[in-house]
């Protein structure tokens, strides 16, 4: 899959710019805070429909001097051209369009257009609390996985439902009976997919570890969830009484975890700021890999700022790895240091496209070799 076109209009501090994108290698270089990530966000939003650094205010988006912001990409999809349409305005609820129809539900959208972002704020799948490692759990089981996405979908509507029903001490076991019934059987198929996708994706994710970080720093995951003890129903009736007491359910496939190890020690603890980055990186390009086994689409591949906090042997390892045109496909790259992307460039030496970014405005540059001929 690639993105052939960007059509952007009032997205954070980009006012309006269309771009035209290679379909291997594009290049983003500028200053810090001149709206590189902007641009990789726009595209995240087109596949997620939502931003990846605003989860929770979409209204944030939109441009300071504006009522609302509009995204458009044109893209080709198994030989096929797609149009995705997203617009945003304040006070009403997001619009998303596939080739100038409404969605009948968004989630109909989730898996169409798979993307993996690396981003600094990936730090948070290390030091974030569970529910980061859930969300990354969740997105990448989800787009290859519709009867996961529902039972997602439905579990967490029961959840809120009970928990609506704890604050307001609602005590008659009865008036449980529906809605514990929907956690109980949801549950059950979300634990075992979740089970089945850490046993597929720890090998994966080690064997870019090892690629970037070399044999020296065993790593490996594992899965911690409560549904490991007994059943979701169980788990409601035995904590009942306490979840009256704190006012929500403290038990659940909606409190499972991943936990996180350097050799016999929790990352979260152990790990140097070089260790960690390398990690997130690892977990990030094992997802792209399961995504495009269980999507059968390649995956967009978002790289922003990913070359900060290693060391020149760390990086090297990751040029080679993303340099591998041939497995990643499309890949976009933000840098303030224009030497990691000419490198990149150089490795796969076929077509790309490389634009400067300067206080929201996006502008073509020319090669290196193009400014030579020039000069």
């Amino acid at each position: 899959m690639t993105l052939e076109q960007l059509s952007i209009l009032n997205y954070k501090n980009i006012a309006e710019t269309q771009l035209q994108f290679s379909p291997k290698v594009n290049c983003l270089i500028g200053n810090n805070g001149m709206g590189k990530t902007n641009v990789l966000d726009a595209i995240y939003y087109l596949s997620y429909c939502k931003s990846f650094t605003s989860n929770n205010d979409h209204s944030a988006v939109i441009n300071h001097d504006a009522d609302f912001m509009m995204l458009q990409g044109r893209y080709k999809r198994k030989g096929s051209p797609e149009e995705i349409a997203l617009s945003v305005q304040h006070g009403k609820r997001k619009t998303v369009k596939r080739n100038g129809k409404d969605y009948k539900r968004l989630s109909e959208h989730m898996g169409l257009l798979p993307l993996v972002m690396i981003s600094p704020l990936d730090w948070d799948l290390i030091r974030g609390g569970s529910d980061e490692r859930r969300r990354l759990m969740d997105q990448i089981i989800s787009q290859g996985n519709r009867q996961y996405l529902d039972a997602l979908i439905r579990y967490n509507k029961a959840l809120d439902q009970r928990n609506s029903m704890i604050k307001n001490n609602y005590r008659d076991p009865l008036l449980y009976e529906s809605v514990e019934q929907v956690m109980a059987s949801t549950a059950t198929l979300i634990h075992k997919e979740r089970e089945q996708w850490i046993v597929e994706f720890t090998p994966i994710f080690m064997r870019y570890y090892s690629a970037i970080a070399g044999d020296q720093e065993p790593v490996r995951l594992s899965y911690k969830s409560s549904l490991l003890e007994m059943d979701m129903r169980q788990l409601l009736n035995a904590s009942r009484d306490r979840d009256m007491l704190l006012g929500y359910t403290t038990r659940g496939v909606h409190r499972d975890d991943i936990e996180l190890w350097l050799g016999s020690h929790s990352m979260r603890k152990t790990g140097s700021q070089g260790q960690c980055k390398t990690y997130t990186i690892a977990l990030r390009m094992a997802q792209f890999e399961f995504l495009k086994k269980y999507t059968g689409t390649t995956p967009l591949l978002l790289l922003d700022d990913i070359f900060d906090k290693l060391d020149e042997r760390r990086v090297r390892s990751i040029i080679g790895v993303v340099s591998n045109s041939q497995h990643f496909g499309q890949i976009f790259i933000t840098d303030t240091n224009r030497t990691h992307l000419d490198e990149i460039v150089a490795i796969i030496s076929g077509d790309y496209s490389m634009f400067a970014v300067d206080n929201g405005a996006i502008t073509p540059i020319a090669s290196r070799q193009e400014e030579a001929q020039d000069r």
